[in-house]
């Protein structure tokens, strides 16, 4: 009867532990169902199938859509590829980027180039450059970079070197370089067009027109601008040198050379040119005169011979 009733008590104990195991995993994957993620919500979004270069008229073979999350889409999108045909992209945009207003020119302008490109209020100039001036070919569109010129001042014949225009943005760079996996390899660049200003443009065909002009490409992150005083030779010359401060090209003298004609000269601002005078000492020569001495007193005296009669002159001793 012992046994029986341990069986009994063993059989009761089982079922109460299956109970509370189907109990226990009932409400674990009810406390799953509720901590399962919503549903991610998409919307389809024009992208560009291929890399494009701003100035580009977007055709529909260049547009496709693709899935993107609702909410991270950034403003300006659009989710029909039709309604994009014939715009002109401003900006460049890669493959499977989303198209945005802000990246494209206005829907009047129709035509692609770089008309489409420029800013309101300022002018496209382009300029010829050999592969020196164009830094070796190295300058894309959307560099920035400073212009030198090199230039002869009137009445001197010492050149000046000075940066005219600073941080212009390059809209166009003649051929595109080649770029072979990690290595870039450039090549010529024959014209340069800057975006600049009216009286930019004034600066910069002046510069082409008197002087050599030289391009300095410049990092993205650096919008300073910087004043200089510019570079003549004798402050060139004096660099790294401690004979004392550098030269400025305001003071001159004038030397006389075989053809008579004058040379300008640099002189320090500080130090004077050493001037040889000549002096001419003028020596008087004074020639001593005797004193007069007052006359002295005379006796005149008649003598009288005969029929004859002379006057004889005493003059009184001391």
């Amino acid at each position: 009867m012992g046994k029986y009733r341990s069986f009994v008590m063993f059989g009761i104990a089982i079922f109460l532990a299956l109970i509370a195991t189907v109990l226990i995993v009932n409400w674990l994957q009810t406390k799953a169902k509720g901590r399962e993620a919503p549903t991610l919500q998409t919307q389809e979004v024009t992208v560009s199938k291929v890399d494009l270069k701003w100035g580009t008229v977007l055709t529909r073979e260049m547009l496709e859509t693709k899935p993107f999350l609702k909410n991270s889409l950034p403003g300006g999108y659009s989710n029909d590829p039709s309604s994009l045909v014939g715009r002109v992209i401003i900006s460049t945009i890669n493959a499977n980027e989303p198209i945005l207003e802000s990246k494209l020119a206005p829907t009047t302008l129709k035509t692609g180039g770089v008309a489409a490109v420029v800013t309101p209020k300022k002018r496209a100039v382009s300029i010829k450059v050999d592969k020196v001036i164009g830094v070796s070919g190295f300058i894309h569109p959307g560099n920035r970079v400073d212009v030198l010129v090199t230039i002869q001042l009137e009445r001197s014949q010492t050149p000046i070197t000075k940066v005219v225009l600073e941080n212009i943005p390059v809209l166009a760079a003649g051929p595109e370089t080649e770029t072979k996996g990690k290595e870039e390899k450039a090549s010529p660049v024959e014209v340069i067009t800057l975006e600049v200003t009216p009286e930019e443009a004034e600066k910069l065909a002046l510069s082409v027109t008197e002087g050599k002009i030289l391009l300095v490409l410049r990092n993205f992150s650096d919008t300073e601008d910087v004043v200089t005083k510019g570079m003549t030779i004798p402050a060139l010359l004096a660099s790294y040198s401690s004979n004392g401060p550098s030269i400025s090209p305001k003071k001159v003298i004038r030397k006389a050379v075989a053809s008579k004609k004058p040379v300008l000269a640099p002189v320090p601002e500080k130090q004077a040119p050493p001037i040889v005078v000549e002096k001419i000492v003028e020596k008087k020569v004074e020639i001593e005169k005797p004193v007069e001495q007052p006359p002295k007193p005379v006796f005149v005296v008649e003598l009288i011979k005969g029929s004859k009669m002379s006057e004889v002159k005493f003059e009184r001793g001391e």
